[in-house]
């Protein structure tokens, strides 16, 4: 099969790959040498982080090139354990030209609790994510790994790795970054939603429909399915919304009246 995708130059790969190493190591997504980037440069050629050296701190020099068999085709230091992990979304997806994996906080926080990000929360997460499973707890450097998240390469755009981390993927490097950041702010803000008011509404299934339609028009075919409110429960919800007002509204009437009656037997009393 012809690889007609346009991939980045040896040079500008390995400068974006550090590039996106500082920022992951910047906004905290990575502590310590956590983590690992790769970007796919031809149809059978990928450069990649090598193995304990902390993602803020990278040279191109330190860079690595692997075939997508995991074959060292140049670069002095070893490519991180977990490429296998990169290799099998490449050999699953061949639209793939950029894996990130790191492990931020709030998104790690789903992973461990075994919590997918499968609800329709907001257009951003709609759009930019849409359905983040978690794939089932596999060894780290293990064979395990790459076929734990496999079902999941080509319908997503990332993957929460159970008691692990997160894994996100795109069509370029950037796109790749940007899910991962985006998955961690999504993941934040519905942790802060539930500590603050402990209720979270999901988008109805109509307006899930309107942004997958977006999304599409965007050129983005993956996303998997999210649950959404039917049009009962979103009138459901309407009506005790409704219903709540009213009888706030009730209870300070009562409290007006309460108050003046009060008011005029004090003032009658003196």
């Amino acid at each position: 099969m012809l690889d007609n995708q346009k991939h980045l130059s040896d040079f500008e790969a390995k400068k974006m790959i550090c590039e996106i190493g500082r920022r992951v190591y910047a906004k905290g997504f990575v502590a310590a040498n956590d983590g690992n980037i790769s970007v796919k440069t031809g149809p059978n050629a990928i450069w990649a982080t090598p193995t304990g050296v902390s993602k803020g701190y990278m040279t191109p020099d330190m860079l690595v090139k692997v075939d997508l068999n995991g074959k060292i085709l140049a670069g002095k230091l070893k490519p991180s354990s977990e490429i296998k992990m990169h290799l099998r979304v490449y050999k699953e997806n061949p639209n793939v030209n950029a894996v990130v994996h790191a492990h931020p906080q709030a998104a790690t926080a789903f992973a461990i609790a075994g919590i997918g990000l499968d609800q329709a929360y907001s257009p951003e997460g709609v759009i930019l994510l849409g359905n983040v499973p978690v794939a089932p707890y596999a060894t780290p450097s293990t064979q395990e790994v790459p076929d734990s998240i496999a079902p999941y390469c080509k319908d997503y755009n990332a993957v929460l790795l159970a008691n692990h981390g997160a894994l996100t993927w795109g069509r370029d490097i950037t796109e790749a970054y940007f899910r991962m950041e985006s998955l961690e702010h999504y993941a934040m803000t519905v942790i802060l939603t539930k500590k603050i008011t402990d209720q979270v509404q999901e988008l109805t299934c109509e307006q899930l429909t309107e942004l997958i339609k977006i999304r599409e028009s965007m050129g983005i075919k993956t996303g998997g399915t999210l649950t959404c409110r039917t049009d009962s429960e979103a009138l459901a919800a309407a009506q005790a919304t409704k219903q709540a007002a009213s009888e706030a509204d009730k209870q300070e009437m009562i409290s007006t009246i309460v108050a003046k009656v009060t008011e005029e037997v004090m003032r009658r009393l003196s």
